[in-house]
């Protein structure tokens, strides 16, 4: 969206085991920290924000598994030396493997993994092109749409928990529900994801044809944080989605200073130049507002608000 204020700490690990010790060096000085992966799903407010926040950017890594690995396994030993350090250097396709799996770790972009899949021929991430943000947040979110989610391909994930303890957790004892992970408060380290061998060309086509689609009814070229509400329970829309709901109340095209609801899709607020987080924020609130006035359905925002707290005086 490209709004918000400053931060007082900002700590980029670039292996996972080097932000769990950033996570647990931040408890240990009373701050919670805070993670950002991508901020394709973050709003943060103006103003100073206190504490420590963790990037991911730099955990960027994707490769192959142990061949004699299985499930959880792939993701190593919680505790040992360097479990998530890649057992092969780049993602190579291997004659005849019967193993179609990828680890990611957190800070890999969704466009990035999207494409390793495709390079290597696997089916089962074509429903994720063009969803922007990193494998951390699309994990806790469970990111997609209409076309596919990220936890349909994923088999386990490694998870440190907010006490600072690194769990792993297949996608049984997950349970992941729509647009929630349901991780509760725990941050993703990294993934692994089980595809499907399938034809290249026709994997290659598949997601042009999405690509295309999603470029036609999404401002998939502007600035935004991708979706502000979730869908609202169908019975009670009558199957209605968020954006369907804000444009039939008129909310298409309506402002706040350079925040303006996309004509393109009344479910994505851009930013059109100069906008603030105070101009965002308040079209959210706007938009809620308008829907619940004209069919009381208060929609449920998506997006994540990170509230600003000046930083405590120091001697």
């Amino acid at each position: 969206m490209r709004v918000g204020g400053r931060i007082e700490w900002l700590l980029e690990p670039d292996h996972p085991d080097r932000l769990v010790a950033a996570w647990r060096m931040a408890l240990d000085r009373g701050c919670a920290p805070r993670v950002l992966g991508g901020g394709a799903n973050v709003i943060a407010a103006d103003g100073d924000h206190a504490g420590v926040v963790i990037a991911t950017a730099r955990m960027a890594r994707i490769f192959r598994p142990h061949r004699e690995t299985a499930g959880v396994e792939a993701l190593g030993a919680p505790g040992a030396g360097a479990p998530f350090d890649p057992a092969l250097p780049r993602v190579d396709h291997f004659a005849g493997d019967p193993d179609p799996r990828l680890v990611a770790w957190a800070g890999v972009p969704l466009p990035g993994l999207v494409r390793a899949a495709r390079n290597l021929g696997w089916s089962g991430l074509e429903g994720l092109v063009g969803v922007p943000g990193q494998v951390g947040g699309g994990v806790a979110m469970n990111a997609g749409g209409r076309w596919g989610e990220l936890w349909d391909v994923i088999e386990a994930v490694r998870l440190l928990l907010p006490d600072g303890t690194v769990v792993h957790r297949t996608r049984a004892e997950s349970a992941p529900r729509y647009r929630d992970g349901n991780l509760e408060g725990a941050v993703v380290l990294g993934a692994v994801v089980r595809l499907v061998p399938g034809d290249p060309a026709e994997i290659r086509e598949r997601m042009k044809e999405l690509l295309r689609a999603k470029s036609a009814a999404q401002p998939v070229t502007e600035h935004s944080s991708g979706c502000i509400f979730k869908n609202p329970d169908p019975e009670l829309a009558s199957g209605r989605s968020a954006g369907r709901l804000v444009e039939e109340c008129g909310g298409k095209g309506r402002r706040r200073g350079d925040a303006v609801v996309s004509p393109k899709h009344a479910n994505f607020i851009v930013n059109r130049g100069q906008a603030t987080a105070a101009d965002v924020l308040g079209l959210v609130d706007d938009v809620q507002r308008l829907v619940a006035d004209r069919t009381g359905i208060l929609l449920e925002r998506e997006v994540v608000v990170w509230v600003a707290s000046p930083p405590a005086a120091r001697e």
